[in-house]
């Protein structure tokens, strides 16, 4: 008689399973095997906005909540310090997602990131030139032969715009003054206030930080100039992370400001939002930089984006 037992098979097949494991090893007793999968590391870098230890207690808050609203994933802030050894980064694919500035954001397309997302508050983004108020500077003529610290040569609300609003001014800024690039914003900031430079570029958010934390000595200063706006600082994505790990970022940064935590974090930077951003939100900044090209100087071929 044939009997229909579906189960059968499988029972066999565990019994032999059973005789095959007990068979190694002596006969020794092994329990259930489990595979773990480790844990997804992916490194989260923004540029020298601030010096390395303000920077990681500002965005540190956003880091946390990466992590903590993806379990498996585990999200690694990144600091750099000075504007060099971000972009090193950045050329050298060291990073999945980074906060670069606008300019660092077209350029490190040619290494592979795409644009996903950007800072709100455009209004912010914008160069701003500081002066003593005992120094006597009150018009862009008072510069000639004075000296301008900036934080980087590709810092671009705190060197190029400034740049440039000086030079379609009438001020020649290569001949004409002498610039020294002290790598971090604050740097700039404070060179000015101890009088080792008279001037000094940077853009609003350092400066917001600086008179909060540091008010008198704020009241020694003054922004003398302020250029135009640009779109603000980009967020890219390396291209080799995976599509559903890029959209579980987007869900977490976008949202922010929907909740009362997550304004408290974006109130550190400060920031009303992070919002979606894509290549053609920064033809702006493709218009700005031939433009400074041809007026102030031109980009090496490493330094085009």
């Amino acid at each position: 008689m044939r009997i229909h037992a579906p189960w059968l098979g499988s029972l066999t097949g565990l019994l032999v399973g059973l005789a095959v494991a007990c068979g190694r090893g002596g006969g020794r007793e092994e329990g259930p095997a489990y595979v773990r999968r480790p844990v997804q590391e992916f490194v989260f870098a923004v540029h020298p906005l601030h010096n390395p230890e303000r920077l990681a207690a500002v965005y540190g808050p956003i880091i946390d909540r990466l992590n903590a609203q993806n379990p498996g994933l585990t999200f690694r802030f990144e600091a750099s310090h000075d504007y060099a050894a971000f972009e090193r980064k950045l050329a050298e694919r060291r990073v999945h997602f980074a906060l670069p500035n606008p300019y660092q954001t077209l350029r490190c397309r040619a290494q592979g990131y795409r644009i996903f997302g950007k800072m709100g508050d455009d209004d912010h983004f914008r160069g701003i030139l500081l002066v003593r108020r005992d120094s006597g500077i009150q018009a862009i003529e008072d510069l000639r032969g004075r000296s301008i610290s900036y934080p980087a040569p590709t810092a671009l609300a705190a060197t190029m715009m400034p740049q440039y609003f000086l030079q379609t001014r009438g001020l020649d800024v290569a001949r004409e003054t002498k610039s020294l690039y002290v790598r971090t914003q604050e740097s700039v900031i404070m060179n000015v206030y101890l009088k080792l430079t008279d001037a000094g570029a940077t853009w609003p958010v350092p400066w917001m930080a600086f008179c909060k934390d540091h008010p008198e000595e704020a009241k020694a200063l003054v922004v003398r100039w302020q250029t135009e706006s640009l779109p603000n600082n980009g967020l890219v994505v390396r291209d080799d992370v995976p599509e559903p790990v890029l959209h579980r970022v987007e869900q977490v940064l976008f949202s922010l400001h929907e909740d009362a935590e997550g304004r408290q974090a974006l109130a550190r930077i400060p920031l009303s939002r992070f919002e979606p951003a894509t290549d053609r939100t920064y033809a702006p900044v493709q218009t700005f930089l031939k433009q400074f090209e041809a007026r102030v100087h031109p980009l090496n071929m490493e330094e085009r984006p």
